[in-house]
């Protein structure tokens, strides 16, 4: 077997060509094996495979710097880097991450998670380098979906500045995890197609070079010209225009032809680009087939392509689907607007029935903000459906031209709280403390499916900014007994006793209902009440329980510095309320990969720690 070959970095390059194409087969097979077991990102790995070997037989590791974007697809790189083993824990608590991790080897260049940065990483390592008058390579590898983010043309502006060597790697497979939308995917369409373009290129360039003594100048002197063959055959040139060499485009699968023009990349003396066609998926027909379902998978059979473990019960994701395009029946105002994450955030739904009322504006978070502000100022309900930690891309949108303007747009924050497998950069912890530091906001979080329907009614005919915040997974179905209206500003008291009261945020309520339940049989008094609304929360309350108790327990999966309960203990200390306050939460660090229920346990949100330390506060306070 040529994988067992590869023990670390730099292995690779003492294979030969036809070992080379074995090693290209076996580690799909790996891959396949291992991620059909523990469940991860497939199908953006299987599409770099053979870019991946090219980039490690021409660059020497950990010496030069190799950043991916995003991050999910380097699998390979990893395996390359001799980390074969750590694939039977990927993703798992204490395991390998499925992304780059610096601290996890030093052929990691740069931590990533988020789209749209390796330019700009990579820009920070060659000015680096510069400084320090060092001769590294330095290559960013960024995907065709990732070139929608402002962020990324931000970074192209200034690496045309650039006088000496840095490589970026588009790795275009018309695919980001929705397919791609927009000005530059067509842009890149015109080129792959353009096939007479790389033929006529070659060959006007061959034929000039035979001329005896001017062949070489000749050509020279065209490549440095906005006249040049490229700019004839190729209508805009993007690339060129900004004074970034323009490679490709070049078959991704051809290890040859990848090595030859990478060699030819690290010889420009100037910022270059490597236009590479991969294929998504490739070599796993189910993958290739439905790429968006291979993104990030869990446990799969091999066979079938089918997740092993698929929950019968309604996610939060599929109740917000079903109730938006329900409402957009009845209501031809209501719009969505998705970033790039159509089917992640169930709107692919809303998308089929409301075509010309669904927006994919590719990844591009902050453009979306402002577009929904601008929508909901020309009198339309703009819905836009974003993950939380993807949310955090936006804040200065949110905060300067949705809020401050009190425009109605309802931000439906999907996979809020702890994410688990894809880990720290992934984790939706924080949105709780920034979007409660600013004015004009509304929050609320559901308890359960039925509180989350009637949650995202309230939400579109809110006349104001509101963010409705919900978790991955499987929506509660206890407490259906308690369905009270939704009260502006008002929460919901489930269970009225005395002493202590636990109050939570939306999705801890099955977490909430045990600690009471632990509490009632242990001999202590307890009361539940459901925040409903973190911002504003509800004040009048805190002053009634206040008459009873002398403990409120406030429990929310996010960062305890700004989050829910630091608002309501900060409100008992300024109001002289009689009452104790204890916070569970999560401490300020960041939380890494792996399964929810022992990461919470890890981060003291599970029930014996939270009952434990409520009865160890009781007694202290009784005591006095």
């Amino acid at each position: 077997m040529i994988l067992e070959m590869i023990h670390q970095a730099n292995d690779i390059k003492k294979l030969n060509g036809e070992q080379l194409k074995i090693l290209a087969d076996e580690i799909r097979q790996f891959l396949i094996e291992k991620i059909s077991r523990t469940g991860g990102h497939l199908a953006s790995n299987l599409g770099v495979v053979e870019l991946t070997m090219a980039l490690h037989l021409t660059l020497d590791f950990p010496e030069d710097k190799l950043i991916w974007d995003v991050g999910h697809q380097s699998y390979t790189h990893k395996l390359l880097t001799g980390r074969r083993d750590g694939f039977d824990r990927l993703r798992k608590y204490g395991g390998m991450s499925g992304f780059p991790k610096r601290k996890e080897s030093d052929c990691d260049a740069f931590d990533t998670g988020h789209s749209s940065t390796s330019i700009s990483a990579g820009l920070g390592y060659v000015a680096a380098s510069e400084l320090l008058n060092e001769k590294h390579t330095v290559v960013s590898v960024i995907g065709d979906g990732a070139m929608t983010g402002g962020m990324a043309y931000e970074a192209l502006n200034n690496a045309s500045r650039l006088k000496r060597n840095f490589i970026i790697v588009l790795n275009d497979n018309n695919m980001s995890i929705s397919e791609n939308v927009g000005g530059m995917s067509r842009y890149l369409n015109g080129i792959r197609t353009a096939q007479a373009y790389t033929d006529i290129k070659r060959g006007v360039e061959d034929t000039l070079k035979k001329i005896p003594r001017r062949g070489e100048q000749i050509v020279s002197q065209i490549r440095k010209t906005k006249s040049g063959i490229k700019q004839l055959l190729v209508p805009g040139m993007f690339f060129e225009d900004m004074d970034i060499t323009y490679l490709g485009p070049v078959d991704g699968h051809d290890i040859r032809k990848l090595v030859k023009v990478l060699n030819e990349a690290k010889r420009v003396d100037h910022a270059v680009l490597v236009h590479v066609i991969t294929k998504k998926g490739k070599g796993y027909p189910p993958a290739e087939e439905n790429p968006a379902k291979f993104h990030g998978t869990g446990p799969f059979n091999i066979e079938t392509g089918e997740e092993e473990e698929i929950s019968t019960t309604d996610s939060y994701t599929q109740v917000f689907s079903k109730v938006l395009t329900d409402i957009a029946k009845k209501d031809d105002k209501v719009v969505a607007i998705t970033a790039a994450m159509a089917d992640g955030t169930g709107l692919s739904t809303f998308a089929k029935r409301f075509p010309n009322r669904f927006y994919d504006v590719g990844i591009a978070e902050e453009h979306a903000m402002t577009f929904a502000a601008g929508l909901a100022a020309g009198g339309m309900k703009p819905v836009f459906a974003v993950y939380s930690s993807f949310l955090q891309r936006a804040y200065d949108q949110t905060l300067h031209d949705v809020c401050l303007q009190n425009l109605p747009v309802v931000i439906a924050v999907d996979r809020a709280g702890l994410v688990g497998s894809d880990g720290e950069t992934h984790q939706g912890v924080f949105d709780l403390s920034f979007l409660s530091t600013i004015p004009n906001m509304t929050v609320i979080s559901p308890k359960n499916r039925w509180e989350m329907a009637d949650m995202l009614r309230f939400a579109v005919d809110f006349p104001y900014p509101i963010a409705l915040r919900y978790p991955r997974g499987s929506a509660y179905e206890g407490m259906r007994e308690f369905r009270a209206p939704i009260e502006y500003g008002k929460s919901e008291i489930l269970y009225e006793e005395e002493d202590i009261a636990v109050i939570f945020v939306g999705h801890m309520a099955e977490l909430a209902d045990r600690v009471r339940r632990k509490l009632k049989d242990t001999g202590y008094s307890c009361s539940l009440v459901n925040a409903r609304f973190v911002k504003p929360f509800d004040r009048e309350m805190l002053e009634y329980l206040a008459k009873d108790h002398c403990l409120f327990v406030t429990i929310e999966e996010n960062v305890l510095t700004g989050g829910f309960g630091e608002q309501i203990m900060d409100y008992v200390f300024s109001a002289k309320l009689d009452v104790h306050v204890r916070n569970i939460g999560i401490s300020d660090d960041y939380v890494e990969h792996g399964n929810v229920e022992i990461l919470r346990k890890e981060v003291g949100l599970d029930c014996d720690t939270i009952v434990k330390q409520t009865i160890s506060d009781y007694l202290m306070i009784k005591d006095r």
